[in-house]
């Protein structure tokens, strides 16, 4: 089974829409063009599909989405319309991936760019994962760890802790997959049971500059997606960067 992960691509009803450093459908459609070489079996899409929130821009990016030959879910971001969202493509808590599976969670807070899950959300994660012991990867859109740059760390998830006391009795959960944080990212979290990776992706448009204290973009940096190949209870996973 073969995952790829795309992030964060700031779309507008405008398809010729720049952002700081391009133009983002242009940019989505070179990423998915190279991961549609690789084949893969799922194409996830954890948020922040839209920078203006607007129907066109969910269209623009569904057409693009099934252009991959291959099904394709998504979650919501901070930046997104859900409404708008589900009138295009609907939300799905968990996926059925055979000898895996993915829960996939809505971190938004309605008008601001920090995440929560909430009690109501962590107590359905806490019934779904005593349900079935499979190994699972969890994909939210917020990442649930620090990742070292100020400005990102305080818009977060902002019940980490809670999210992370609700896996502690759970040790199938293997991963989290995020994105909000437009750059690769590799981090863990030691539980009781063992230890949960956390994997931030790159957007498909603007990257932010890793470390940073303050807001900056990363001029250097090229948008990416990440691949998960997942074989028997086995993870691995990387990231590609596209040429524009």
């Amino acid at each position: 089974m073969r995952l790829v992960q795309v992030t964060d691509c700031h779309l507008h009803a405008d398809p010729e829409a720049r952002s700081r450093a391009g133009v983002p459908l242009r940019q989505l459609h070179r990423v998915l063009e190279h991961a549609r070489r690789l084949r893969p079996d799922l194409l996830l899409v954890t948020g922040d599909v839209s920078q203006d929130e607007t129907p066109a821009s969910y269209r623009h990016a569904a057409e693009a989405f099934s252009a991959m030959e291959c099904p394709w879910f998504w979650l919501p971001g901070n930046h997104d319309h859900g409404d708008f969202m589900t009138e295009t493509r609907d939300f799905h808590d968990e996926l059925d991936l055979g000898a895996w599976r993915l829960l996939m969670l809505d971190t938004r807070v309605l008008g601001r760019p920090h995440g929560e899950l909430g009690a109501e959300r962590l107590a359905d994660l806490a019934s779904s994962l005593t349900l079935d012991e499979r190994p699972t990867l969890v994909a939210m859109h917020h990442p649930p760890l620090a990742i070292g740059s100020a400005w990102m760390d305080a818009i977060g998830l902002a019940d980490g802790e809670a999210f992370w006391e609700t896996l502690a009795p759970h040790p199938q959960v293997k991963a989290v997959l995020c994105g909000h944080i437009h750059q690769a990212f590799v981090g863990a979290r030691r539980l009781p049971e063992g230890e949960v990776a956390v994997y931030g992706t790159p957007a498909t448009t603007d990257q932010f500059l890793g470390g940073s204290p303050e807001f900056a973009i990363d001029q250097a940096s090229r948008p990416g997606y990440r691949v998960i190949d997942l074989d028997g209870e086995r993870l691995t996973t990387w990231v590609e960067r596209v040429n524009l």
